[in-house]
């Protein structure tokens, strides 16, 4: 099979991702990948499941199939589907021809949605993967976001689609685990970062989500600087003005602000997909009950 799609639309931070490169942190490269892991994974079980996809935001995507025909799955957060006009289910697939126009636009909720297609993403690989870094600029076409007038070419055949299981929009708290630089900050400061509300502030992209500290949590906090180590997608950093901040897919490798928490894997695509103005608690676990959740053991 050989498919050539062009993007007649494109929002600024619109990418190629695949599950991401992993084991180069040592060398300063993050994983990259979905910035929702498990709806890129729903996209690639609606469409067949080819190698890699297309991440967009609440800009939305356009795409127009220039030759050839593939079927495209496309989940995320709330977003509206048409294929030339005519409005799609959303989440869902398409069989799409030459000449068919694909057009996204945002929905209700969330900032993040995923394209996959029954074919493989032609493009170099990276260190093992064909994630785009928007740090290191490596990945996807030459390690930038897509722009207009861009071509992706998909080339073999995936699997059979298979309906993915259906994903519950959770809300409440998100979990964390305290950092190992949680002793830094009293007993009694931990306890009002666990009481407060934040909010998710406009100031967020793949590497960090920067949020609103309303109530002044971490105002009067001192000892805001530290020798820089390694820190991991989730960490809950706090930079030296008091802004807390959570690290997400494109992180940099190292950091010399104290990390008060991590976001456990299993709620870090629900926090990516909070939009800006979002209200944000958290609620500590142990790192057994994230570990069995992950595993799907526990809810």
């Amino acid at each position: 099979m050989s498919v050539i799609l062009k993007l007649t639309r494109a929002g600024p931070l619109t990418s190629i991702q695949d599950l991401g490169r992993f084991g180069m942190l040592r060398h300063g490269i993050s994983a990259s990948g979905p910035m929702d892991r498990a709806a890129y994974v729903s996209a690639g079980q609606l469409a067949g499941g080819g190698q890699g996809g297309v991440e967009f935001t609440t800009a939305g995507v356009e795409i127009t199939i220039a030759y050839g025909r593939c079927r495209v799955g496309f989940t995320g957060g709330n977003f509206v589907g048409r294929v030339n006009d005519q409005a799609l289910a959303w989440p869902g697939a398409a069989e799409l021809g030459t000449g068919d126009r694909l057009a996204i636009t945002p929905g209700a909720w969330g900032n993040y949605g995923y394209l996959r297609f029954d074919g493989d993403i032609d493009a170099q690989s990276m260190m093992g993967s064909i994630a785009t870094s928007s740090r290191a600029g490596l990945g996807g076409l030459a390690g930038r976001a897509l722009q207009v007038g861009d071509v992706i070419e998909l080339s073999g055949s995936g699997a059979e689609p298979i309906v993915p299981a259906a994903r519950e929009r959770a809300d409440g708290p998100i979990r964390i685990i305290w950092g190992i630089h949680a002793d830094f900050f009293s007993q009694e400061l931990r306890l009002k970062f666990l009481d407060a509300s934040f909010a998710v502030s406009s100031r967020l992209d793949r590497m960090g989500v920067r949020l609103d500290d309303n109530d002044k949590v971490f105002a009067d906090a001192s000892n805001l600087s530290l020798v820089s180590d390694a820190i991991v997608p989730g960490d809950i950093q706090i930079l030296g003005d008091g802004t807390p901040i959570v690290l997400m897919r494109d992180h940099q490798p190292t950091g010399g602000y104290p990390r008060i928490a991590s976001v456990i894997t299993a709620d870090l695509d629900r926090f990516a997909q909070l939009r800006p103005g979002s209200a944000v608690a958290f609620r500590p676990v142990t790192v057994e009950h994230a570990h069995a959740l992950l595993r799907g053991s526990k809810t």
